[in-house]
C-alpha cells in the first residue's frame, strides 16, 4: 500500500509514523512551513510529535497534489473546520479506486455535517472510511497498545484497512455504523471540556464518573436519533474515547476545561493554543444538533453556556444538579 497522510498536526504525525514503521510508504502533507522545513531536515516534528523520527518509508510535502498522487488510500487528519476546504481541494487529484478515511473528531459548524457526509458529497461514488478510538498520538508514536475502530459501509474496504494495519502495537475493529462512530468521536470533546471543569474545581473522582456517565447517555440519545446503533457507544469510539478523553493528561480537551475552571476566559485559553481543541466548536454544533433534532442534553448545553454565553461554571453545576429528578 502506497498511502497519503493529510494534516501535519500531533495525530497525523504519529499515524504516518506509524505507517511507515509498517514498511508503507507513505506521503505527509504539512501545511505549516517551519514544521515542514523540520521535518525535511531532522526527520522530525518538533511541535506537535517532539522525539519521535519518522522512518525512510516518509516523505513529506507541502503541496496537497504531491501527497495525494499515487497513494492507494489517503487519510485526512486536518481539524473538521479545514476538512472541505481539503477534500475540494484534492477532489480533482484523486484517481480511479482511491480510498479516502476520515481521522478528524468533529462536526462542521454551520451545515452540522459529519465530516462523511461531507466526503460523500465531494468525493461521490469513491470508497469512505473513518477511523476513531481512543488515541492519544503520543502514546501510538511510543508504540502503545492501541485498538481503534473503522467505520465504513464498503466491507471489503474495511476489511483490507483492518489487515493491513493492525499489528503488536495498533488493532483495528470494524463496524458499518458510520454515524455512531463519528457522532461518539465529535461529542466526548464536548464532556471531555465538562470533565476539566469539574477536575478544576476540585469536585473530585464522583463528579467526573457522573459527568462521563450521564454525557456518555446524551451522546447516545442524540446518536440514536439520527441512526445510529446504540452497540456503538459501549465500544471504542464510544466509551473508550470517552474514558482516555476525559482522564487522560493528554488530553487538549480537557485541559480546555481545566483552564476555563480556573478561571480563564476562552478566548485566551486559545490564544496560547497552536493546536487544535476540537471540543470547543463542537460544543456549539452539538448544542445546535440537539435543538434541531429535539434531543435533551443537559451537560452539553451547560458547556455551551459556559463557553459560548460566559456562564459561570458553579452557576452551571447547580443548574444540572437542581433539574427535576427522573428515572435513569
Amino acid at each position: 500500500m502506497n498511502a497519503g497522510v493529510i494534516g501535519g498536526g500531533s495525530w497525523g504525525s504519529a499515524f504516518a509514523l506509524y505507517l511507515g514503521r509498517l514498511g508503507f510508504p507513505t506521503r505527509l502533507w504539512i501545511r505549516e512551513a517551519d514544521i515542514f522545513q523540520s521535518a525535511c531536515r531532522d526527520r522530525e516534528n518538533p511541535v506537535f510529535l517532539p522525539g519521535h523520527k519518522f522512518p525512510a518509508e516518509v516523505t513529506f510535502h507541502h503541496l496537497l497534489d504531491e501527497a495525494v498522487e499515487g497513494a492507494d488510500m489517503i487519510f485526512i487528519a486536518v481539524p473538521s473546520s479545514f476538512c472541505r476546504k481539503i477534500y475540494a481541494h484534492i477532489g480533482p487529484h484523486l484517481g480511479p479506486g482511491q480510498a479516502v478515511i476520515s481521522l478528524t473528531k468533529g462536526v462542521e459548524k454551520k451545515t452540522l455535517m459529519r465530516m462523511s457526509e461531507i466526503m460523500a458529497e465531494v468525493f461521490p461514488g469513491r470508497p469512505l472510511g473513518v477511523l476513531s478510538g481512543p488515541s492519544f498520538s503520543k502514546e501510538v508514536a511510543e508504540g502503545h497498545p492501541t485498538a481503534l475502530v473503522l467505520a465504513s459501509i464498503e466491507d471489503e474496504l474495511s476489511r483490507r484497512i483492518q489487515h493491513l494495519l493492525s499489528g503488536l502495537s495498533l488493532r483495528i475493529y470494524t463496524t458499518r455504523d458510520v454515524v455512531g462512530v463519528e457522532l461518539a468521536g465529535a461529542l466526548k470533546n464536548v464532556i471531555a471540556i465538562a470533565a476539566g471543569i469539574s477536575d478544576a474545581l476540585h469536585f473530585g473522582h464522583n463528579s467526573r464518573a457522573s459527568l462521563m456517565t450521564r454525557g456518555l447517555a446524551e451522546i447516545t440519545r442524540l446518536g440514536l436519533q439520527l441512526g445510529a446503533q446504540r452497540k456503538t457507544f459501549s465500544g471504542l469510539a464510544g466509551i473508550g474515547d470517552l474514558v482516555l478523553t476525559c482522564t487522560g493528561h493528554l488530553s487538549r480537551n480537557r485541559q480546555v476545561g481545566m483552564e476555563i475552571g480556573r478561571g480563564r476566559r476562552l478566548s485566551e485559553i486559545v490564544a496560547e493554543m497552536r493546536m487544535v481543541a476540537e471540543g470547543i466548536p463542537t460544543t456549539l454544533s452539538a448544542y445546535q444538533l440537539g435543538l434541531r433534532e429535539g434531543v435533551e442534553m443537559p451537560i452539553i448545553e451547560q458547556v455551551f453556556q459556559i463557553l459560548y454565553r460566559k456562564k459561570d461554571p458553579r452557576k452551571a453545576l447547580t443548574d444540572l444538579m437542581s433539574r427535576g429528578l427522573k428515572d435513569e
